[in-house]
């Protein structure tokens, strides 16, 4: 497969080591406890609160205060301890039973009850008499079957993307020999904090520089509005929190696009990270909506756009319209090119007798992987369990299941696939949009059982730039696999205990908790209105008409001719990635100071610094993070301070 220029640098530059280390010891033992009695109630207090997830911040404050307490008692983590560390610690961060509190909301939500539902909930999604809701604790036998159906799917989700994730980094890393270009920001970052203590060391002084950066626009984007919560009672914001929305004021000229404009200083960063021409080809995607969407609307395609719509509900409708079954098209293509080149690969590597070798790949000596037929093992062991229960749970509806083997034997595979190649290649996750609502709507199944059942339609293709990060740090693979071992069901245990304590304390929701107050009703009266879709007689129309064969044609038919284009022309084909790229953005505010990141990047300072700016400046985007990270968990602190402060009756 031919690979770019920009690439090729980073394959170049981003080398894994030539001996790997064993990453779990005592210090992650430590960490785990840590990180299941501090990190798992503050991330969950924080979302319930503000409903913000401290994603990198806690993993960057665990790593930074273990090493300060290993540099007191003399002891030198190695790298693969650190990354370890690190990865627990955002493990920890995916709270698997936060979705308790939810469940106890949403079986006696207003929106429930109005559709006339309280019976209608499964017994093992939740229990439903008020009686036993009333008690506020998860410590009741009603509650034995959920958690324990939580606990197994749990489980078995991250059997499954530890190895089925495996499996996908060998094809894309080991095999087809992506670069993944966001994975060093990670890695780069634990090698800098890992020499610190060398003076010398480049890679220091590239983490201090961007973790003054971070604390800064940290201090004034995260603390201010936080900090002023706290003390005063009202939140000032020098920066939009997450975007502007111009989409009122640009309507006008502007019909069916969501303008706006985001103020978050990582889009930045980021930008300058990914390769040029995927950034490059996700603001010809942006721009191409500026364009697009005001013909389609003229033309009665984006039919249900109006006037006065804002972001979220312009992307919304503009997704049920085009966007979902184009966006299919695209992604049906990727998997097509990349199957190709796995095709022309295999065929070169025949044609030179080493075909056995370049399919499966010789991994480095001590690497820790784990033999194929063990991926082939469990990805079907995990196929008929979701199967089997499920089958189970809805009596075995014939149109159910069918949806069911699909995603698992198909969906799963190829969404998988594509995103592991779109993060291979410009560091892009892929998510089609509301794929369960229209499949579940479409098995022709009567009822609201099927909405709570677990799908297997997990998307494993992000867990190979979790493979990516811990070989560039030497870590062995096996370390990881024994971590999960104990971090699993410590971390199970402590989210139970810490959920049960957080409803004791007060209803959720309420004024306690005012993120959950002003948000989950809204949540469930737009949940219901799916769910009404499988309720009554007739189908909900809007799901039905978000599948088109003519646009999935469309999206296949331009993503295959536009690929196929830009190679015979020789012009990068990473720009056919990065169209899909900017297509796959939640929100499309972020594109612009991505792309200015990416131009500074470009013209400014990769002349300046040359060849050294691809190892700069991932090191330099690490720091931002932990800066960041730094000054939300100390205004996060400050915050717990005032929540904790109550006043006397007397």
């Amino acid at each position: 497969m031919k690979i770019d220029k920009d690439l090729q640098e980073y394959q170049e530059l981003m080398k894994p080591p030539d001996e790997f280390e064993d990453g779990f010891s005592w210090v992650s033992l430590a960490g785990a406890i840590f990180i299941g009695l501090l990190m798992v109630p503050g991330t969950m207090y924080m979302h319930l609160v503000a409903g913000r997830s401290m994603g990198q911040a806690s993993s960057w404050v665990t790593v930074i205060l273990f090493l300060e307490i290993a540099r007191r008692t003399h002891k030198h983590l190695k790298k693969a301890e650190i990354f370890v560390l690190f990865y627990m610690a955002g493990a920890a961060v995916a709270i698997p039973f936060k979705g308790l509190l939810y469940r106890q909301f949403f079986v006696q939500s207003k929106a429930v009850i109005a559709q006339g539902w309280q019976d209608q909930i499964p017994w093992w999604y939740a229990p439903s008499d008020p009686t036993i809701l009333g008690q506020r604790s998860f410590f009741m036998w009603e509650w034995l079957v959920p958690i324990g159906m939580i606990a197994i799917f749990r489980v078995l989700s991250r059997l499954d993307s530890r190895v089925l994730g495996f499996g996908l980094f060998k094809v894309t890393s080991d095999f087809e020999k992506l670069p993944f270009p966001m994975a060093p920001v990670t890695a780069q970052g634990i090698l800098a904090l890992a020499e610190e203590e060398d003076e010398v060391s480049w890679r220091w002084r590239a983490f201090s520089i961007g973790g003054a950066i971070g604390m800064l626009f940290g201090a004034v984007y995260i603390g201010v509005p936080i900090l002023s919560n706290a003390i005063l009672g009202v939140s000032i914001r020098p920066f939009p929190i997450p975007f502007v929305d111009w989409t009122g004021k640009t309507e006008g000229f502007l019909p069916a696009v969501a303008t706006g404009m985001s103020f978050d200083a990582t889009h930045l960063f980021i930008g300058m990270v990914m390769p040029w021409f995927a950034m490059l080809g996700s603001f010809i995607t942006y721009v191409f909506m500026f364009i697009a969407n005001p013909v389609f609307y003229n033309a009665g395609i984006l039919s249900q756009w109006k006037s006065g719509d804002g972001t979220i509900i312009t992307l919304f409708n503009n997704t049920v319209d085009f966007y979902f079954s184009f966006g299919i098209g695209l992604s049906l293509a990727i998997a097509l090119i990349g199957f190709y080149a796995i095709w022309k690969s295999v065929r070169r590597a025949k044609a030179a007798g080493k075909a056995q070798e370049a399919a499966f790949g010789a991994p480095p000596p001590g690497r820790g992987d784990m033999p194929n037929w063990v991926v082939i093992g469990v990805y079907l062991f995990s196929c008929l369990t979701f199967i089997g229960i499920s089958g189970v749970l809805i009596d075995w509806h014939r149109g159910v299941i069918i949806v069911l083997v699909i995603y698992a034997f198909l969906y799963r595979p190829i969404i998988s696939y594509i995103t592991a190649r779109l993060e291979g290649m410009c560091g892009q996750m892929l998510n089609i949009p509301l794929a369960r609502e229209v499949t579940l709507i479409l098995s022709g199944y009567k009822g609201l059982a099927v909405w709570f059942l677990p799908i297997p339609m997990a998307n494993y293709g992000v867990d190979t730039v979790f493979y990516r990060q811990a070989e560039l740090t030497g870590t062995r693979f096996r370390s990881i696999w024994k971590a999960d071992l104990f971090l699993v069901p410590f971390i199970l245990a402590c989210t139970m205990v810490f959920s049960t304590f957080i409803w004791s304390m007060a209803p959720i929701p309420s004024e306690a908790y005012p993120f959950t107050e002003k948000i989950w009703e809204f949540n469930a009266m737009r949940e219901s209105l799916v769910y009404s879709s499988t309720v009554g007689e007739g189908q909900f129309s809007q799901f039905r008409q978000a599948l088109s064969g003519w646009f999935i044609l469309v999206g296949l038919g331009l993503g295959l001719i536009g690929y196929t284009m830009l190679a015979v022309l020789g012009l990068p084909v990473l720009l056919c990635y990065g169209f899909v790229r900017g297509l796959n953005q939640t929100v499309p505010h972020s594109v612009i100071p991505a792309f200015i990141g990416a131009c500074f990047g470009r013209f400014y300072f990769r002349p300046k610094f040359g060849k050294m700016w691809r190892q700069y400046i991932p090191v330099i985007t690490a720091g931002f993070f932990c800066g960041m990270g730094l000054v939300s968990m100390l205004s996060v602190g400050v915050m717990f301070l005032s929540k904790a402060v109550f006043a006397l009756s007397y």
